[in-house]
């Protein structure tokens, strides 16, 4: 059985717009909120986070959650309004703080009367993590500039190797996959309580590699049914790439995927968010490539009349 994808081109571009708006909207939601499409961490934003977890050599000091009332209000009473708390793990006995800058016998202070209320604190289970807003900036100036000249180093490579038209259209399915990924976060970061960090720029930047490989095998494949069919019509020439190159595209994702997969399940929290994002990123990539970078340059070509590929390269 062979895919029209030319002729069920709506089907494609809607499902792709819905999901567009979902993620939009997610992320429109996040900035009223956080300021930014997903809600920042602290590698981004600066401040001190403190993952502390209560110890349970004593069973009956374990009966029940940390409750985070009683932690509110612990960090009010010394100037700590406007933190951000969240349970983690499934026990319940683990908490994460994400406060301003403290200095040393700040957090002393914050950690004991933690453990004055809420009993002992496992030390080997515990950590501290500090980051200054000057650092937080210049990591985030940094990944979006990573982003920038990947996409540009992207289009003149595809302009050089095919033309423009090539470039531009695969661009947009780049955009596609990265606002897709970028709206599963941001609806993580509202519901989850789940914040970036600098991992997830290195997802991305992985995501639009993978993603463009994936269009480039597709798009070669349509460069060469122009010269092997000249005399057929753009959307035979885009199909019949799309149908050959299918089987390759699935089972690259899939053999990709799977390791990552097994990253989520048995992985580390920070792994855990990373190889998730790689999973969304790597499926929305393999989506795009073949439904919608294959479809728009065959609606471009047939709009446009340029049935014939006019590469200027030939050679590979």
């Amino acid at each position: 059985m062979k895919l029209n994808v030319v002729k069920q081109r709506s089907i494609w571009w809607i499902i792709s717009g819905v999901l567009l708006a979902v993620s939009i909207a997610a992320m429109a939601i996040s900035w009223s909120q956080f300021n930014g499409p997903i809600r920042p961490g602290l590698d981004f934003i600066g401040g001190t986070r403190l993952q502390l977890e209560r110890s349970c050599s004593d069973p009956a000091a374990c009966t029940e959650p940390i409750d985070l009332v009683e932690v509110r209000a612990i960090l009010d009473e010394q100037g700590l309004e406007g933190s951000s708390l969240q349970l983690v793990g499934d026990s319940g006995q683990a908490l994460s703080i994400r406060t301003r800058d403290l200095d040393v016998d700040e957090q002393a202070n914050l950690r004991s009367s933690l453990e004055t209320s809420l009993g002992q604190i496992d030390p080997t289970a515990s950590k501290i993590d500090v980051v200054g807003p000057t650092i937080g900036r210049q990591l985030l100036v940094a990944g979006l500039l990573s982003l920038l000249v990947a996409f540009v180093g992207i289009t003149v490579y595809l302009s050089l190797r095919f033309k423009f038209d090539y470039a531009l259209l695969a661009l947009l399915a780049l955009m596609h996959d990265a606002i897709l990924t970028l709206g599963v976060f941001s609806i993580l970061g509202l519901t989850l309580g789940y914040e970036t960090d600098s991992l997830f720029i290195v997802a991305l930047l992985t995501i639009v590699g993978f993603s463009v490989n994936d269009t480039v095998v597709i798009y070669d494949r349509i460069r060469e049914n122009f010269k092997l069919m000249p005399d057929q019509s753009i959307e035979h020439i885009v199909n019949d790439a799309v149908n050959k190159t299918l089987g390759r595209s699935i089972n690259t994702t899939m053999t990709t995927v799977l390791p990552l997969v097994a990253i989520v399940i048995f992985g580390g929290d920070t792994l855990k968010f990373f190889a998730l994002a790689l999973i969304v990123g790597f499926l929305a990539g393999a989506y795009s490539s073949i439904f919608i970078a294959s479809t728009l340059l065959a609606w471009w070509r047939s709009s446009s009349n340029a049935n014939t590929d006019i590469a200027a390269s030939t050679a590979d």
